[in-house]
């Protein structure tokens, strides 16, 4: 009973992810239209380029907004603010009469989205049991293939419509229930985060929220992993750190795990090759309703593989070999592909073009299938419920800022080193499977609370006498409840 309705949360919280690879992939379909065109007056390649990058820089404004006002409005407000905001983007981009107005909708549906999918794993990672962390944490990144996958299709059944504004204004106006029903799940059946409560000292609405969390789970059982959720909590409050130069000298481990687990996927080159992977089959010699369908494709395959190893992997598996695996396959496949490229692109080989699609389509389940749900949720649950809200903003910015830098370098890229720009993601790719390698702990199967033993930080246990608390951890990390007390 109780995974049921952690599912039901995670699915409804998951509509602001969705949202995020919905509406930064209907963009890549919208500006192509020639009716667009047509109506915005001709925009010059300025002001189309500026509809992706006014996007992303959104997305950075609305994750760094999660930073510093999400732990005051607590998670559930805060993403009910967004969900008005993703609203009015969405409405206005749908509505819009000139490229101005585009571009207004754009920024604020981009800031919207990145203050959702910075905080969307926060809260799922705070709500899960820590059994199934991975599966509810997990949906999370499903939303963005799922969504990624939805504005694929969309844009190539558009590609049908008869020429004029249906053709662009329809896949846009989809977006706009989607935040008016997730509004709807945050003021009505979606559960506060219990560990925020505990935070901000409403540890009764606290416990009653857990409780209805872990629905049918022996009240032993409840109360235990509450008592020490509440101790950890505490005792980590008594150490609040407000500077940030504090935060990295203490957390240093914690913090940069976070922000590098959420650089080093724009660095795989995820977004460069799905923005432009209509560039990479035109190359080949593929025609334009084909090029689109093949982008529905690798969106279907995307979601597949996120949602089949999301569901068997993740928690069975765990967080540091669904990193490492995926790490690894992705320099194997990138060196792949790029000699593909090199050998067909330029011949009239048809089986050895379909070698070269084949080397986007194993990207695409290494990725998805490996380090999209996975990054997302590990990046939350390694942090302390002080930091989670503060640096979470900052690794997701960090993301966002990234993918602005190499996904404007790609046109030029692919113009001017052509399929070697792969060979820049595999040398980022590799220093980052060191990283992972000799820096990333195991989380799975722990609660919030004791991931902090991994990085040799205290984790507080609550023992036989219910007035004192004991500490465990290495040696030097030790305390008795009489010293506590």
């Amino acid at each position: 009973m109780a995974l049921w309705y952690s599912l039901g949360i995670a699915f409804f919280a998951a509509i602001g992810t969705f949202l995020f690879g919905f509406d930064t992939g209907i963009a890549t379909t919208t500006i192509a239209h020639e009716s667009w065109i047509d109506y915005m007056n001709h925009p010059s390649e300025g002001l189309t380029g500026a509809v992706v990058a006014v996007y992303i820089a959104g997305e950075a404004l609305g994750a760094l907004t999660q930073t510093f006002i999400g732990d005051k409005l607590g998670r559930i407000r805060f993403m009910q603010l967004m969900c008005v905001i993703v609203t009015i983007g969405t409405v206005i981009q749908t509505a819009s009469v000139n490229i101005g107005m585009f571009l207004a909708g754009r920024v604020l549906a981009g800031y919207a989205v990145g203050g959702l999918v910075a905080t969307v794993p926060i809260y799922l990672s705070e709500i899960s049991d820590p059994r199934f962390r991975g599966l509810i944490g997990g949906i999370s990144g499903c939303g963005i293939s799922f969504g990624t996958m939805a504005s694929n299709w969309v844009g190539f059944a558009c590609g049908y419509a008869p020429y004029g504004a249906v053709q662009w204004r329809l896949p846009l106006g989809i977006q706009i229930p989607w935040g008016i029903i997730m509004f709807i799940g945050l003021s009505t059946f979606m559960p506060n985060s219990p560990r925020q409560l505990i935070r901000v000292g409403k540890v009764e609405l606290a416990l009653s929220e857990f409780t209805r969390i872990r629905r049918g789970a022996a009240s032993l059982e409840v109360e235990e992993e509450f008592s020490l959720m509440k101790a950890q909590i505490e005792y980590e409050m008594e150490r609040e750190l407000i500077s940030y130069r504090e935060i990295f000298r203490l957390f240093r481990s914690r913090v940069l795990v976070s922000i590098a687990v959420q650089t080093m996927t724009s660095l795989t080159g995820v977004n460069v090759i799905q923005y432009y992977q209509t560039i990479l089959y035109k190359s080949l010699g593929i025609g334009s309703h084909t090029i689109l369908a093949l982008a529905g494709v690798y969106g279907t395959v995307a979601f597949l593989s996120n949602a089949i190893t999301t569901k068997y992997m993740t928690d069975q598996w765990g967080r540091r070999k669904m990193l490492i695996t995926g790490l690894a396959g992705i320099v194997l496949i990138e060196i792949y592909a790029a000699v593909m490229q090199m050998k067909f692109q330029n011949t009239d080989n048809k089986v050895g073009k379909g070698f070269a699609i084949l080397g986007i389509y194993l990207f695409v389940v290494c990725y998805y299938g490996f380090l999209n749900s996975t990054t997302w949720l590990y990046g939350a649950e390694v942090l302390p419920i002080a930091l989670r809200s503060k640096v979470m903003g900052i690794a997701a910015a960090s993301h966002f800022i990234v993918n602005v830098a190499i996904t404007e370098a790609g046109p030029s890229a692919f113009a001017n080193i052509k399929q070697n720009y792969y060979y820049v993601f595999v040398a980022c790719t590799l220093f980052f499977l060191g990283v992972a390698y000799f820096f990333f702990p195991e989380t799975k199967q722990k609660t919030l609370e004791e991931v902090a033993a991994a990085f040799g930080d205290r984790v507080i246990q609550a023992n036989d006498n219910p007035k004192g608390v004991s500490v465990v951890g290495g040696a030097d990390h030790v305390e008795t409840a009489a010293q506590q007390a």
